[in-house]
């Protein structure tokens, strides 16, 4: 094992910093290598099948690619939850956990009398779908997406997390919901794709080189363009009083607020992440609350 992470750390040095690589070790040791973290420290002259050391050096080839490590080892952790994630989905990011927290504590701090209707617009991975359906009490979870890739990844994560999810392929622009999904939801919550085409320049590579860019980029010329067409789908599909909840672009936080706040919503407020950038919108349609 000591060769292994010897040549890790060569290959890797001029690349990331000493303590990511240290990350990666222990990762692909875990994962792949089958090892619980006190063999890591403890057992370094330990040698590996063939097999086994033709994975892990596989893996250092692809890091040293930028490839992200949560597609070398096929999953990645949100909210508690093992995910799936492959190069057709985008890795769940820390601050989409601070989406789903704030929904689960907003539904769990009311008094729920019925089965609560989510809907999760662009799931992607599903990794807000799935967590709501675990998280919060009586949850009803539909999750729609425009690529059937994802799509199918979603429903394995579902299935890998033991709930039920209405899965469906659809693209939600120009979209005009049937008379029986009027009215049908009490949340409604997205994370669409936000970063402007003009970002890209202050982009890592990791990013830009492997994650699916339908997930990632909107026009220039229209940067808000989801969050208009799903504001106005959520006035169709909430009940009164239900909730839209959004992941925003940090440096349009004042204008997405803006947006949301010119139609028939209430309570539309903006949070900011962990990093104190602006980060979550959450609103009210009128009327009563379900929660």
């Amino acid at each position: 094992m000591q060769r292994y992470l010897d040549h890790l750390n060569h290959a890797l040095g001029s690349i990331y910093p000493p303590s990511e690589i240290g990350s990666f070790s222990r990762l692909l040791l875990g994962k792949l290598g089958g090892l619980s973290s006190s063999q890591i420290y403890s057992d370094k002259d330990r040698k590996f099948p063939d097999e086994t050391l033709e994975k892990l050096y596989s893996a250092i080839d692809r890091l040293a690619q930028k490839e992200p490590i949560q597609y070398i080892l096929g999953e990645t952790e949100f909210y508690g939850l093992s995910f799936k994630v492959e190069a057709g989905v985008l890795i769940p990011r820390p601050e989409t956990e601070e989406l789903v927290d704030l929904i689960v504590q907003d539904a769990r701090s009311k008094a729920m009398k019925k089965p609560i209707r989510i809907l999760d617009i662009g799931t992607g991975s599903g990794c807000i779908a799935v967590s709501l359906a675990k998280a919060v009490p009586k949850a009803i979870v539909s999750a729609w997406e425009i690529s059937s890739e994802a799509l199918k990844i979603a429903t394995e994560n579902s299935k890998r997390n033991n709930v039920l999810i209405d899965f469906r392929l659809l693209d939600v622009l120009g979209f005009e919901p049937a008379a029986d999904e009027e009215a049908a939801f009490d949340v409604v919550v997205s994370n669409p794709p936000y970063v402007c085409q003009s970002e890209k320049a202050g982009m890592e590579e990791n990013v830009l080189d492997h994650e699916p860019h339908v997930a990632l980029f909107v026009r220039d010329e229209d940067p808000l363009q989801f969050y208009r067409e799903i504001t106005e789908l959520a006035l169709q599909i909430l009940k009164p009083g239900g909730s839209l909840y959004f992941e925003i672009n940090s440096r349009m936080g004042q204008e997405t607020h803006s947006l949301i706040k010119s139609y028939p919503f209430e309570e539309v407020q903006l949070y900011q992440d962990i990093s104190g950038k602006d980060r979550i919108i959450r609103a009210h349609r009128y009327y009563e609350q379900l929660f």
